[in-house]
């Protein structure tokens, strides 16, 4: 945990060089729940939330119980806020796809330590395996957003079509 004393020295006390954090840095690449939302555009309670379920480890925190962002905790934050409002999956979705990140990290470590063939290739094949999950979860979302797709163009088709009826009973109207 970092100490109440750091964390009030990376709040813009000099440090022993004489320096100042960068702004906005709570000191050592940590950052505090307010500026993470702001970074982030989530609130705090979804912060909260996240780390509740389990879709973020939960924060480092200071002596007096504070939480603490790093930079990795805060592009997990972006990746998951993308996941969610750009691509319209739901957070058990965005869970099952970190799970899978999380495995594929354990066994790209477990392959690289390895020096059997057999066994690298048995870790390279879990990693595909992680990999079709993943495709077949975006792939599902696919169909889902190309059904939208094609049930709004036919409804804006036969929209255009009504248009240049209506266009043209008002052109005969008006001769």
């Amino acid at each position: 945990m970092i100490s109440d004393d750091e964390t009030a020295r990376a709040h813009g006390a000099e440090n022993a060089a004489g320096q100042t954090p960068a702004a906005g840095s709570v000191g050592d690449g940590f950052w505090r729940i307010e500026q993470v939302s702001a970074r982030t555009g989530l609130t705090k309670r979804t912060l909260r939330y996240y780390e509740e379920i389990g879709l973020l480890a939960p924060p480092t925190r200071t002596e007096g119980g504070y939480r603490l962002y790093s930079e990795d905790d805060i592009q997990h934050l972006q990746r998951i806020k993308r996941l969610k409002d750009l691509l319209g999956f739901s957070l058990a979705e965005i869970r099952e796809i970190a799970q899978a990140e999380e495995e594929r990290e354990q066994v790209r470590a477990a392959w690289a330590s390895e020096s059997d063939p057999n066994t690298r290739l048995a870790w390279m094949d879990h990693m595909a395996d992680l990999s079709r999950q993943q495709l077949r979860l975006i792939e599902e979302k696919l169909v889902g957003l190309q059904d939208m797709r094609a049930t709004l163009q036919t409804r804006l088709e036969a929209q255009e079509r009504r248009r240049e009826e209506l266009q043209q009973q008002l052109a005969e109207e008006a001769r």
